[in-house]
């Protein structure tokens, strides 16, 4: 096809390595659809991704980069997401256009057809809306995180959120369930993300706002699958045309395509090898994320726990996963799980789950993740941390039944239950045969007929402004 005559998608995602994988994934499919490709990254996200010798994309796709206002020096942690939000909003829309004029200059560069947005990049509209093409919201979040974020002005009509005060958080409050979101009867105050429990906040009301602008967009796409979250999805559907396309990494498998990631650190390759010469199903991996960080006492509490279980584990451990320090664990720990435990700063994720050795994933329950383990067929323990994390613990544990619960509050003994509990026994067995129905359903779905692959077929259509409704 030649090159001007090509559909021509440009993607923005939200400047955090848990949403620009699933716009990556999402870019492969468009490209293997014909699609020309501009991805946009901030500059420090995409620094990055080439310094890692660990990310993956097409060299076909056309790279831009905006600056997010924000100087090199300082650090994108989440103790810093007020800054980064704020900035975000005042300085990267004249950048985006800036870029989209570049585009357009540029003879050997096919016209615009359609922006596709990350969460909480919804100020991309107005461009879109500039232009005169369709302005497409791509949640990452699962429907039931999205389907919260969405609802916010509905909480706090209902009064639920802000909190009056601190001692909401411990009065029991939290335990309180909400009953004005249809389609989510077990939603409880807990699972309402934090960034909404103090409105004097700059992103609280950051995340009003870009929510309820993505509600303007020609359609949304979510990185599930009917069959995963119906209930959701259909009272979505109720408000809003909404396709779920998902699991995107599942589709880049069934069309043929090797799997796009960005990794904002190095993977050590070396835990694979070491994986190969456990026992079939044995290995518990253990990862919180990119962005979680916990105290010097909890990582002491899982270690403790870890070695209480007597399973093997590959445990990843950031540079940055302590607050304030570096991790350093027990040496007496150490010691005694040498033999039976791998230590790594990161790891190919994807890999290590759909490796046979590994039975179990102890995880921070990000949406990724959480999809990574259900396409693999792996258990979860679910710690989440913050976002939409304490929803999908809820789902994992209550909804699906493919996992377990973790309390917030991080004690060795429950660690060491709950690895058993998760490894072994009559209970391990049904979870591990729920979420193999789970993986071959998530196949179903992205197979031709299935309802992601004909939800991405209407999506396609409506991309290039066809068939608008």
């Amino acid at each position: 096809m030649a090159t001007l005559n090509r559909p021509h998608a440009l993607l923005l995602p939200f400047p955090s390595q848990g949403h620009v994988n699933p716009m990556m994934q999402l870019s492969n499919i468009l490209f293997s659809r014909g699609y020309y490709i501009t991805f946009v990254n901030t500059e420090y996200i995409h620094d990055r991704m080439l310094k890692s010798e660990s990310t993956n994309f097409k060299a076909d796709f056309r790279f831009e980069t905006i600056p997010d206002g924000i100087p090199p020096e300082l650090s994108r942690t989440h103790n810093q997401l007020d800054e980064i939000c704020k900035s975000l909003v005042d300085n990267c829309p004249a950048h985006l256009e800036k870029v989209v004029n570049k585009l357009k200059e540029n003879p050997d560069v096919p016209p615009l057809t359609c922006i596709v947005y990350g969460s909480f990049m919804s100020w991309a509209q107005k461009t879109a809306n500039r232009l005169g093409i369709p302005g497409i919201a791509f949640w990452t979040p699962s429907a039931c995180g999205s389907y919260i974020y969405l609802s916010a002005s509905l909480l706090v009509e209902n009064g639920y959120i802000p909190l009056k005060d601190k001692s909401y958080l411990t009065n029991g409050y939290m335990e309180e369930e909400i009953s004005c979101i249809p389609g989510m009867p077990l939603l409880r105050m807990k699972d309402v993300p934090s960034f909404f429990y103090d409105a004097s906040r700059y992103i609280f009301e950051f995340l009003i706002t870009q929510t309820q602008a993505s509600m303007t967009a020609d359609f949304m796409l979510i990185n599930t699958f009917d069959e995963l979250e119906e209930p959701v999805m259909q009272a979505l559907r109720a408000r809003f045309p909404v396709y779920g396309i998902g699991p995107l990494l599942e589709a880049e498998q069934q069309n043929g395509l090797s799997n796009s990631f960005a990794s904002l650190w190095t993977e050590e390759k070396s835990c694979m090898q070491w994986l190969d010469d456990q026992e079939l199903g044995s290995v518990v991996y253990v990862c919180f994320g990119s962005i979680t960080v916990m105290s010097d006492q909890e990582l002491v509490e899982f270690a403790w726990g870890l070695e209480g279980s007597k399973q093997p584990f590959l445990w990843v451990i950031r540079p940055d996963l302590i607050h304030g320090t570096s991790a350093k664990l027990p040496t007496e720990f150490v010691e005694k799980v040498k033999g039976r435990s791998f230590f790594a700063s990161w790891a190919p994720q994807l890999e290590v789950l759909f490796h046979p050795s590994v039975g179990g994933f102890l995880t921070h329950s990000g949406w990724n993740s959480t999809l990574e383990s259900i396409c693999a067929g792996v258990p979860m323990i679910c710690w989440p941390f913050f976002a939409d994390q304490q929803i999908n613990r809820t789902y994992v544990s209550q909804i699906w039944k493919i996992g377990i619960a973790m309390n917030d509050v991080v004690e060795r003994r429950e660690v060491e239950e709950m690895v058993k509990r998760l490894m072994i026994g009559k209970e391990a067995e049904e979870m591990k045969r729920r979420v193999g129905e789970l993986r071959d359903a998530s196949i179903r779905a992205v197979s031709k007929g299935g309802s992601s692959y004909n939800n991405l077929e209407k999506a396609l259509l409506k991309m290039q402004g066809k068939n608008r409704i």
